[in-house]
């Protein structure tokens, strides 16, 4: 017996100059791996084997032949590249043919550079996953493949392919509607205090559950919310002015996200063991992320809950200083919802994360969310920030002049005036409309007042606000969603902020998950993630 994990196939991308790691099991003494003119050779342990390939460059196609006594499998069109993993929920899961101009994008994805491996998306271990392992392989770039991909990751790849001039391979690993905690093993959410509330709520939740009603329950809830995700998809799409309070008049009660219990997809640790323990530790250039809606209910935690979820990522690779390249949540709200101002906590804690976890990037789309539209369908530039912040962070191919919009930097005051300085912004700021919108100026009392008096000069902003005499704190864009018009000479949006995190902006916030609606059921998150 000789088998290795459905991720090796042909086609496959291997991570060029670096140790390539290749795994499995068998019922033989040795294994013997063979690419191009190197061989190494394993002795297997307890019914298991893994070995190193030393670096090789990029190039190809190689053929692989693995044999352990008298059985051989063998891999053919093997290139080596750079390997990502495009890991988060549904607007990294949101496909090409889905997006904006994605009809015309799939027409045109013919490119020899670019190959895809979809981690098959599985809740619980059954025989119908075996399957489809077995069925799993790595796709090639063209448009009877590509519309199914990660929109975000497809130009993310481009852009790379066509920077670089080598295979890129991704490895999409991602499910829509999860939280983080989804994507860390059980161990590491019960370490830290902050996070282990996702394990301790599932357990109470399921504590008296009967696996064989739950399974009923389960799918009675599939039935029921396929049909609702299809009433709600058509409303959306025929009422001019939709609302949730008018979908859910015409579609029912939206009863997502179903009962929770180990067949679910929101089951904390559950996506972890079933879906990346899968594919780890296949070896990766590093990994992109688009993933934070699913956690507004506990915004306050999400620093501690990102920055877990990054180290154990790079725990289970066995590299601490693999690159994570970060997509900042954009603007979201429905027309007529409150606005809670929980989705600028998650930002801010993904700038945190950021800022004080090495090796990581983040993308700033604060200017391509969509009102009503959790799912926002301009994914091209997503995935081209996406791709400037690995040229800069990774591959030393880009300067911050065009990798950046202006970051918050610092503020200092003078008399009733509060000045703040940005970097990444050498050639300046620059205002898109009539002008600047979403600053914001509090005193001592850490009551906000909108400034009304904006003045830019170079890389720094000055502001003033009549209600405000002595200004202490200012924000900008700390709003669900809101009109961005702040940007840099490159056309980067400037990444929303607060100067202090003691500012109050979080004062009437917990992390139980009371308090703040769940914005995510609200919006039809549910739709097409089944």
């Amino acid at each position: 017996m000789l088998k290795l994990p459905a991720i090796f196939s042909d086609h496959m991308i291997l991570q060029r100059r670096k140790p390539v790691t290749v795994w499995g099991e068998s019922d033989q003494e040795k294994v013997v791996v063979v690419i191009q003119d190197i061989q190494v050779t394993t002795r297997v342990i307890d019914g298991r084997w893994t070995l190193k390939l030393p670096p090789m460059e990029a190039g190809g196609p190689y053929e692989m032949i693995i044999t352990a006594g008298g059985e051989q499998v063998v891999f053919q069109d093997v290139e080596y590249g750079e390997v990502w993993l495009a890991g988060g929920q549904s607007n990294m899961e949101l496909e090409l043919q889905n997006s904006k101009d994605g009809i015309d994008a799939v027409s045109e994805a013919y490119n020899p550079l670019i190959r895809y491996y979809y981690t098959p998306k599985f809740t619980h271990f059954c025989e119908e996953m075996d399957q489809a392992e077995k069925e799993s392989c790595w796709e090639l770039c063209t448009p009877e493949t590509a519309g199914r991909w990660s929109a975000v990751a497809y130009y993310f790849a481009r852009k790379l392919a066509a920077q670089l001039n080598v295979p890129i391979g991704i490895i999409g690993c991602n499910w829509g509607g999860t939280s983080a905690s989804c994507w860390m093993s059980r161990e590491e959410l019960e370490k830290n205090k902050e996070i282990v509330s996702y394990i301790e709520e599932y357990d109470a939740a399921t504590k008296d559950q009967v696996l064989e009603e739950y399974i009923k329950a389960r799918e009675a809830y599939m039935v029921y919310q396929a049909e609702f995700d299809r009433k709600c998809k058509e409303y959306y799409e025929t009422e001019p002015n939709p609302t949730w309070e008018g979908a859910l008049e015409v579609c029912g009660e939206n009863q997502y996200p179903g009962p929770i219990g180990p067949w679910s997809e929101q089951r904390p640790a559950g996506l972890y063991e079933t879906m990346l323990c899968r594919v780890k530790p296949y070896t990766l250039a590093g990994f992109i992320y688009y993933q934070g809606e699913q956690d507004e209910n506990k915004p306050k935690s999400y620093y501690t809950l990102l920055t877990a979820l990054i180290r154990q990522w790079r725990e289970d690779w066995e590299d601490d200083k693999l690159p994570f390249m970060i997509v900042q949540l954009p603007m979201f709200k429905n027309a007529g919802d409150p606005d809670f101002k929980n989705w600028p906590m998650i930002r801010e804690a993904q700038m945190r994360a950021y800022r004080t976890v090495k090796n990581t990037g983040l993308a700033v789309i604060l200017d391509k969310g969509e009102l009503n539209n959790i799912h926002p369908v301009d994914k091209l530039p997503v995935g081209e920030r996406l791709a400037l912040q690995a040229m800069y962070h990774v591959y030393g191919m880009q300067d911050d002049v065009r990798a950046f919009g202006p970051f918050y930097q610092s503020c200092y005051t003078d008399d009733s005036y509060i000045w703040l300085i940005f970097n990444h912004a050498k050639d300046g700021l620059v205002c898109k409309g009539d002008k600047p919108l979403g600053f914001e100026v509090a005193g001592r009392d850490q009551v906000y007042y909108p400034a009304d008096d904006i003045e830019i000069d170079g890389n720094q902003i000055r502001l003033f606000s009549s209600q405000v005499k002595s200004p202490v704190y200012a924000r900008y864009n700390w709003v669900n969603y809101g009109e961005v018009t702040m940007f840099g000479r490159n056309g980067l949006p400037m990444a929303p902020f607060r100067t202090s995190i003691h500012d109050g902006s979080d004062r009437d916030m917990d992390d139980s998950g009371n308090g703040v609606l769940n914005a995510i059921a609200m919006s039809g998150e549910s739709m097409g993630n089944s």
